[in-house]
């Protein structure tokens, strides 16, 4: 397809070329004809003028001798012009190229000089005297306010078509060195862009083919380098995307398999006798349990699919977040009096009221006091605190528990991400909670802090505006940037929060798209941009 693309431009460029080449020939010979006759016939007129001014013609002319003259204009004329002199009657009575005396004058027939009007040249025989075709011009000869005769230059067109060609030549000969001057540099140029173009082609077969490693070697900073990085940054979003939906599929497969072989297993004893009749209550307590995992596994793939299909339709509305605390709190005081672990409540003021999905925060909650607790030991104490500092609702979960290694904190808000500790401890974990707390905080363009220590406890630490403050701040900013926002205040800190975790390129990226979207109603990331940026202190452009 290339060498196909390749060789009908080049055809197309060999057509233009001929075409051209016959347009200049025909439209140059027209241009150099008439600037060749205004400026040929413009000094024989001139030359006319000046000698029918002369004193000698204009005393002279009604002689009989005029061997002088005519010597005199032999001498100011080339071998292309003829000079003539004419009386008033009409007649040849000197010419520079025969003998001819005022005794003897030569008829000039239709000899009329005011039908000339206000041409001063013309080009023909010249009233029926020469074979060929010449350019005329004549002046008249005045003396005591008469007209005593005419002075005629004759120019012989053959010469001036001649000299036509020659110019036509010239400018023939430039187009013809400017047309492969560009062609050259065309083969040169299809040369320069054709390497990039393979890079890019092998780059994209390679990707096609699955090896979304690879990477283009390209670094230039024109539109095929820039290319070449966004082809780059696809296939690595890709690969770990990729990679992420294997290790989400070998996760779901580990856990899923893992209680259904021991209920598998465990109903086939019971059915071939292996586990005898007065024993298979226990066991199906075993069942029980497992399935309960699987129920539970199960509840939180969809609680995600859930919350990546839905982030952005949130039911936000203003609620009491000590209402919400108090209620989820209280769901856990079963398992919390039968291990002796005390929930503290620091709550500030009767009534805080925040702005979000009151059922999404509630899930959040849950999840956090549920992992508090699973990993708090007995005859310890849970703090559940809430403050108000800057227009913002910091919610914060303290346990006293074992703890998090530091090396494993930026990996509990993977999916199915269970510490080593944890796997052992609590067998019905699915290592779904944070990972649903982490989506539901980001959905609502939140944000949530852990601070953890080994062998001390763990704090999680979330913060919402009040109601009204993401209001006013999208206010300001639809009023810097001149824009209506088409986004929800939520969806807009959402943005600003998954920009601050971005990479360069991918900064550059959603800077293209803000600037792309100037002028129009701004999307939630085109926002979440210009307040980066602005925070940044780099100019709005």
């Amino acid at each position: 397809m290339k060498k196909k693309l390749i060789s009908v431009f080049f055809g197309i460029y060999i057509l233009l070329g001929v075409l051209g080449f016959f347009v200049v020939t025909y439209v140059g010979s027209h241009l150099l004809e008439n600037q060749l006759e205004k400026s040929i016939s413009s000094d024989m007129y001139q030359t006319a003028h000046r000698i029918a001014k002369s004193d000698l013609v204009s005393h002279s002319i009604t002689s009989s001798d005029m061997e002088e003259i005519q010597n005199n204009l032999s001498l100011a004329t080339g071998n292309d012009t003829i000079i003539w002199i004419i009386n008033s009657n009409g007649q040849l009575i000197l010419s520079t190229r025969k003998d001819i005396s005022p005794d003897h004058p030569i008829d000039l027939d239709g000899f009329n000089p005011a039908s000339w009007g206000s041409n001063y040249y013309q080009i023909g025989n010249f009233y029926g005297y020469f074979p060929e075709a010449r350019l005329s011009t004549i002046a008249p000869i005045i003396e005591d306010m008469n007209i005593k005769g005419y002075v005629a230059v004759h120019y012989l067109m053959s010469d001036l078509y001649q000299s036509r060609s020659g110019l036509l030549w010239i400018i023939q000969l430039l187009y013809i060195i400017t047309y492969l001057v560009a062609a050259a540099l065309f083969l040169w140029y299809s040369r320069y862009i054709r390497r990039p173009l393979r890079e890019i082609t092998k780059g994209a077969s390679e990707f096609a083919n699955g090896n979304l490693s690879y990477q283009i070697p390209l670094d230039s900073e024109n539109e095929m380098g820039y290319l070449a990085k966004n082809l780059n940054y696809m296939a690595d979003k890709l690969n770990r995307s990729g990679e992420y939906q294997r290790q989400f599929i070998s996760n779901i497969s580990h856990d899923f398999r893992s209680p259904l072989t021991s209920i598998k297993g465990y109903i086939e004893a019971m059915i071939d006798g292996t586990i005898p009749v007065e024993m298979q209550e226990k066991y199906l307590k075993i069942i029980s349990y497992e399935t309960e995992r699987l129920e539970k596994l199960t509840r939180g793939l969809l609680t995600l699919n859930e919350l990546d299909i839905q982030k952005r339709m949130l039911n936000i509305q203003p609620f009491d977040i000590n209402g919400v605390i108090k209620a989820t709190a209280a769901s856990f005081e079963g398992s919390c009096t039968s291990r002796n672990i005390l929930l503290e409540l620091i709550l500030s003021g009767k009534e805080l009221l925040a702005q979000a999905d009151m059922e999404q925060i509630q899930q959040v909650l849950y999840n956090l006091l549920s992992n508090a607790i699973k990993f708090s030991p007995d005859n310890s104490t849970i703090t559940i605190e809430t403050t108000e500092k800057n227009g913002k609702i910091f919610v914060s979960v303290k346990d006293h528990g074992i703890g998090i290694p530091k090396a494993s904190i930026h990996k509990i808000w993977e999916r199915f991400y269970k510490i080593d500790r944890s796997r052992g401890k609590d067998q019905k974990g699915t290592g779904l909670g944070l990972a649903i707390v982490k989506e539901i905080i980001n959905a609502h363009g939140q944000h949530i802090n852990v601070i953890s220590t080994e062998g001390i406890g763990t704090e999680f630490i979330l913060y919402d505006p009040l109601p009204g403050q993401e209001v006013r701040n999208a206010g300001y900013l639809c009023e810097k940037c001149e824009a209506k926002i088409a986004a929800t205040p939520q969806e807009v800190c959402g943005f600003v929060k998954k920009y601050a975790e971005l990479g360069t390129e991918e900064k550059n990226s959603l800077r293209r798209r803000r600037r792309a979207a100037y002028g129009k109603p701004y999307a939630a990331d085109a926002v979440a941009d210009f307040v980066l940026k602005t925070l940044d202190g780099l100019d709005h452009n």
